[in-house]
């Protein structure tokens, strides 16, 4: 069996298979149902972490396919719910911005130095965390219909949009940090 066949990896891969279900159902308006899959999915992003570290079972393929199957499913998400009218195309603009922007960064560091390695820093982490759970309350939302959720909701952009810009602001200090040190 190939080593990077794993149960921190097969998480992974998961993950990027329940992407297009939850995109599929948010779009045809089945809020349980999608609300189910991404908590699902979200899960698996603690488990895939948890158990690489509790086995020694880190992987480059691992390091390499986490970050794409987390970006597939948040990118996913947040395009279907702005798609679908539920969130404001603003945010969603803050969210993809930030994701570009530091990919246009990473190769622009690549490009100009020999440095390739890019493990996510705290606030990246953190942001990805409150991404998570402002979609999760987003689609909450539409689940149990209350004014209470609306406002709640409607809340959650602000910290989350914030953490977003923070940790593209972050990566840009580290980006310039790795750049006057290569």
């Amino acid at each position: 069996m190939p080593a990077w066949i794993n149960l921190p990896n097969l998480l992974t891969l998961l993950r990027l298979l329940l992407a297009p279900l939850v995109i599929r159902a948010i779009l045809a308006g089945q809020h349980v149902q999608a609300l189910a899959l991404f908590t699902l999915a979200a899960v698996t992003d603690v488990l895939d972490g948890a158990a690489a570290r509790r086995w020694h079972a880190s992987t480059p393929t691992g390091a390499y396919f986490d970050p794409i199957a987390d970006k597939c499913l948040l990118s996913g998400v947040y395009l279907a719910l702005a798609v679908a009218g539920i969130v404001p195309w603003l945010f969603v603009a803050i969210v993809f911005g930030r994701d570009i922007y530091i990919l246009a960064g990473s190769a622009f560091v690549m490009l100009v130095t020999a440095h390739r390695k890019f493990p996510p820093s705290i606030w990246g982490k953190v942001s990805t965390f409150v991404q998570i759970s402002t979609a999760v309350v987003w689609m909450a939302r539409d689940v149990i219909q209350s004014p209470a959720m609306d406002s709640f909701a409607a809340a959650m952009l602000w910290p989350c949009g914030l953490f977003t810009i923070w940790s593209g602001l972050h990566y840009t200090w580290i980006g310039v940090h790795t750049l006057r040190t290569h």
